[in-house]
């Protein structure tokens, strides 16, 4: 039988287990955070704003704790119906977590598109708000530290305490785990709420489309990256293959908005479209454990960001 002092311990130790929220303004860094944390990609990243448009859902498991991240795309001034509906996501989001991470660059001095986020913060009374300064590998001390004074001058005007705050970089994993250590005693004691090992909750299909849109957004210009959306049509077991070399055959359309930028994302002689079913394929092949064949094309859905109808067909 146990010690009274070892069973006193068990009892005492408690269960957390909630969603937590990373809210900021386009490339703000919370896609990177998210994977950095979770230790696999789970969401895309890219250095082009704007690319979150799903709520991805990442899994940290710990002994004592299961702290799951929903990583929304940017809040921002919309100008298209898709603008709209990314921004009614946020939001909705954001009334439903149990702690909110506010990123805020370290290399960017405070901007409208913070103030008007952290405005919309202050008003969510209930809600513990932690503010995470990302990509501290880019500035010296000095600046991190103007940066933490504004941040914690900010939270002061508008009426509220931030619950923590906290510096990190992701890319040089710098108090990666210390954001989990802050966020994890803002959750409510709950048993843990997905299977142990279950690192999202993503469809596969529609993190296999991400991780196409991801190859597909490197290298185009500013004008593309809206504009581009992947739907994957079916992912099938290839037939009669032996048990020890399987083959998943995936069929996937990349739409755009114009015909001519057709031409921009299949390159010369079909050199681009190439590039981005190799990269992705790579990406795609560690993420389900198992050989693929990649099959793109490209199509063009006129306007589809401004046609409800259309927005309704690619998944939003």
């Amino acid at each position: 039988m146990a010690p009274m002092s070892a069973r006193n311990q068990e009892t005492e130790a408690v269960h957390r287990a909630g969603f937590a929220c990373f809210v900021g303004r386009p490339n703000a860094g919370k896609s990177t955070l998210t994977n950095a944390l979770v230790g696999q990609k789970v969401a895309i990243t890219s250095n082009r704003p704007q690319t979150t448009r799903h709520t991805v859902r990442g899994i940290v498991h710990r002994p004592e704790a299961q702290l799951i991240l929903v990583d929304t795309p940017g809040l921002h001034k919309p100008r298209t119906l898709l603008g709209e509906r990314l921004n009614d996501v946020v939001r909705t989001t954001w009334a439903e977590v149990d702690v909110i991470g506010f990123c805020l660059p370290a290399d960017q001095k405070l901007g409208p598109g913070d103030k008007f986020i952290a405005k919309e913060l202050a008003g969510i009374k209930k809600t513990p708000k932690v503010a995470i300064i990302t990509k501290t590998d880019l500035v010296d001390s000095k600046t991190l530290a103007e940066q933490l004074i504004a941040i914690d001058r900010l939270g002061k005007e508008l009426g509220f305490e931030w619950a923590q705050i906290v510096p990190v970089s992701a890319v040089g994993n710098k108090q990666v785990q210390l954001v989990a250590d802050l966020l994890i005693p803002l959750l409510p004691e709950s048993p843990p709420l997905y299977p142990e090992g279950d690192l999202t909750d993503e469809p596969e299909q529609v993190m296999v489309a991400e991780l196409i849109r991801e190859a597909a957004l490197e290298g185009v210009r500013d004008e593309l990256p809206h504009s581009i959306a992947v739907v994957v049509e079916e992912m099938i077991p290839r037939e009669n293959r032996p048990a020890d070399r399987p083959l998943l055959d995936i069929h996937a359309n990349v739409y755009i908005e114009r015909p001519s930028q057709k031409g921009i994302i299949i390159g010369p002689k079909g050199s681009r479209l190439k590039e981005v079913g190799m990269k992705s394929r790579k990406h795609i092949e560690a993420l389900l454990g198992t050989p693929v064949f990649l099959d793109l094309h490209v199509k063009v859905a006129k306007d589809w960001q401004r046609d409800p109808k259309q927005l309704r067909k690619l998944g939003f």
